[in-house]
């Protein structure tokens, strides 16, 4: 590890939380729509939602159990990158590499961080154990913007994070979300480096350009994709064409921004759409309070706005043609029932090398939150073949 590596603790003003609470006193409701969750989010639950983070949630109880996760921040090819770094318990820890999505944070991996790293204490074998890395995405709570919004630079920074700044020679890495684009990149620009990569989904750019001789799974693959986009993905639109214009609203309205999250946690998940029982309100809030205390609402919109501005998916369908067979490192794929569309695994092996294919039995697109064991075990059992290929410091 390099001098440039600062410990990090979260540390919020009173003032920030006062206003915050003056704002969600104010808010002004919206007419109540006959639809509930299917015209957006129930007006019935965020006024509940509200009122419980008003007068029941507890930030600072949480900002100290966050503060009990080893968090540091370095600046990583000139840019300041917040990240979690819990040291492995066991004989040969191997560096494993998490990245998240959006509209979810570093918390996506906030309870299998202590299953990864520790798991004799935890009912798992201590050869199986991890030294856990968490950068939060650029742009997210607490890591400054890429200088340009393209996703497909943040691969480099993450690669710089693990060998220059962390002085890992060979890591894992697992990714979902925008995360599966940065792990997969990471596969093909970096294979020296990456000993394998596990995923919960084939990254969506694929399907910008698909190949000629597709199989008739692939087909119906692509068509619930494409049917998924028009119906659930208004949102990315919006966030990838007109940014700004949304931000306005969000980053002045606790209340605008929690809706804009609940929505996408209501539909993608396990639990019928029952949000407390899938991630409790305190959780959820948690997510909702780092985006607005770091205002960072709009730079968090970056990686969509680096896809769909100025035509960038013409460009991104022809640089996707160019990774097809560029690599040869182990991939893995755990296929989680309510994960939006499930490819079948000849679309994912025409970009991967597949060495495990997991459906899972329960859970959905926030799987590290939602089914944190079995995400841990299934990381587990694909990486410890491979540990032998790792250079463990």
């Amino acid at each position: 590890m390099t001098d440039s590596v600062m410990p990090f603790a979260i540390d919020i003003e009173a003032p920030a939380l006062v206003d915050l609470h003056k704002r969600l006193a104010r808010t002004r409701w919206p007419e109540p729509s006959a639809g509930g969750w299917d015209a957006g989010t129930d007006a019935t639950y965020l006024k509940e939602f509200i009122g419980y983070w008003r007068n029941g949630y507890d930030w600072k109880a949480e900002e100290r159990a966050l503060n009990s996760l080893p968090q540091f921040k370095a600046t990583v090819g000139g840019v300041d990158v917040h990240f979690v770094h819990a040291r492995g318990r066991g004989p040969r820890p191997l560096p494993l590499l998490l990245t998240h999505g959006w509209p979810d944070s570093f918390l996506r991996f906030r309870r299998i961080i202590p299953l990864l790293a520790d798991p004799a204490s935890h009912g798992g074998d201590p050869d199986d154990a991890f030294d856990v890395v968490v950068p939060s995405l650029p742009g997210t709570p607490f890591s400054a913007p890429l200088p340009s919004g393209s996703p497909f630079r943040i691969h480099h920074l993450s690669a710089s994070l693990m060998t220059d700044v962390l002085g890992y020679e060979r890591f894992g890495a697992h990714g979902g979300d925008w995360g599966s684009i940065v792990t997969e990149r990471l596969a093909r620009d970096y294979a020296k480096s990456v000993v394998g990569v596990h995923l919960t989904d084939v990254p969506f750019i694929h399907a910008f350009r698909p190949p000629g001789d597709l199989t008739p799974a692939e087909r119906h693959y692509l068509d619930e994709n494409r049917k998924w986009q028009e119906q659930e993905g208004a949102y990315a639109m919006i966030q990838g064409t007109r940014p700004q214009t949304l931000a306005a609203g969000l980053a002045d309205s606790p209340a605008a921004l929690a809706a804009w999250f609940l929505e996408k946690f209501q539909t993608m998940n396990d639990c019928g759409g029952d949000l407390d029982r899938c991630f409790g309100k305190d959780a959820l809030i948690t997510n909702v309070m780092l985006y607005w205390l770091t205002g960072s609402i709009a730079s968090s919109f970056a990686p969509y706005h680096g896809v769909l501005d100025a035509g960038a998916s013409t460009w991104i369908g022809e640089q996707v043609k160019q990774w097809v067979g560029a690599d040869d490192v182990p991939a893995g794929f755990a296929l989680f029932p309510r994960d939006n569309t499930h490819p079948p695994r000849e679309w994912a092996e025409r970009f991967f090398k597949v060495e495990r294919w997991t459906p899972m039995p329960r859970g959905a697109h926030f799987t590290a939150m939602e089914e944190p064991a079995l995400l841990a075990a299934e990381l587990r059992a694909f990486f410890r073949p491979l540990r032998a290929r790792a250079s463990v410091q």
